[in-house]
């Protein structure tokens, strides 16, 4: 577990990230599910166009969990929460010239 309280699991070669987090990390959102239902249970999936996947899904009626946020590191992502408490979050990581 790194100092920030996850650990990320990846390969080059695969198209998606695991990652563990600690039960009860404070940075964990949305907030009212921390240490519920999934414990923490976050699926992550890398897009290209954040803004148009959020819109695409407000379209078809998806509720949005926590809204776009941008964080210092380069991540820009929202997230949405099925019925078991799941979260999915899609994220697209921003260089310089894109944020």
């Amino acid at each position: 577990m790194s100092a920030e309280g996850f650990v990320p699991l990846f390969r080059s070669d695969a198209g998606f990230n695991l990652i563990f987090l600690q039960v009860g990390l404070k940075s964990f959102k949305p907030i009212h599910l921390s240490g519920h239902r999934a414990d923490g249970l976050v699926i992550v999936f890398v897009v290209d166009h954040i803004n148009s996947e959020y819109v695409r899904l407000q379209a078809d009626g998806v509720e949005i969990t926590t809204a776009i946020e941008t964080e210092p590191w380069g991540e820009r992502f929202f997230q949405v929460t099925d019925p078991n408490g799941v979260v999915f979050q899609l994220v697209q990581w921003m260089t310089d010239q894109a944020a």
